[in-house]
């Protein structure tokens, strides 16, 4: 196996969408179960890392969140997203201190490259102990990889990434604090709602109009 890699010059802004008890740079040190629950390349104890989810623009980071198994409504045929949920969240903007190398699976190229298809980044659920399993091996066979990056399954054709904690050294994203997006305030509950307008999606509102 010898994956392809993309550069993420130092500098890149990142947008992460996170709970309100996590600080933006914060790495999740928590280990999946082999077989249940868990995201879809977390850490588990065969390999145990903290890693940290983003993404490379807003729209995408609020998708990959919020927008999980997120039905159309039948009669106005919008994906509600509860405000019980996306109050939660705020979305943060981070930049790269460093550059980063990350495992490339957004092309069919670079799936190939560690021997797998479009299932690696669109598998439902149920397959992730499975895909759990190829980021340990994706990272036995790159030792100098900080993360990997991919297609969104929930805002095509954009990327979603994930980073490494034990392989990107201290601090190697720093805080756009101004830019931080509080989904619980009003003015964030507006701006995360113009920006998923497009996707059909809308944060209900505890707030009259």
């Amino acid at each position: 196996m010898r994956p392809l890699l993309r550069t993420l010059p130092e500098g890149t802004e990142l947008w992460r969408c996170h709970q309100h008890t996590y600080g933006p740079e914060s790495f999740n040190p928590n280990r999946a179960h082999p077989y249940f629950g868990g995201s879809r390349f977390d850490a588990t104890e065969q390999d145990p890392y903290p890693f940290l989810y983003a993404a490379l623009d807003p729209v995408t980071a609020l998708c990959e969140v919020l927008l999980r198994s997120v039905d159309y409504e039948d009669r106005t045929a919008v994906r509600l997203i509860p405000w019980a949920q996306a109050s939660r969240y705020r979305l943060s903007v981070l930049r790269t201190t460093r550059e980063l190398s990350l495992i490339e699976l957004s092309t069919a190229e670079g799936l190939a490259a560690v021997w797998q298809d479009s299932w690696l980044v669109d598998s439902e659920s149920g397959d992730y102990p499975k895909t759990r399993y190829w980021v340990r091996l994706m990272r036995e066979h790159t030792a100098e990889a900080h993360g990997l990056v991919w297609e969104s399954k929930r805002c095509r054709p954009r990327s979603a990434l994930q980073l490494f904690g034990d392989r990107c050294g201290d601090g190697p994203l720093v805080t756009d604090t101004a830019s931080s997006l509080p989904l619980d305030s009003p003015e964030g509950l507006a701006e995360a709602n113009r920006l998923l307008n497009p996707l059909r999606a809308v944060i209900s509102s505890p707030w009259p109009d």
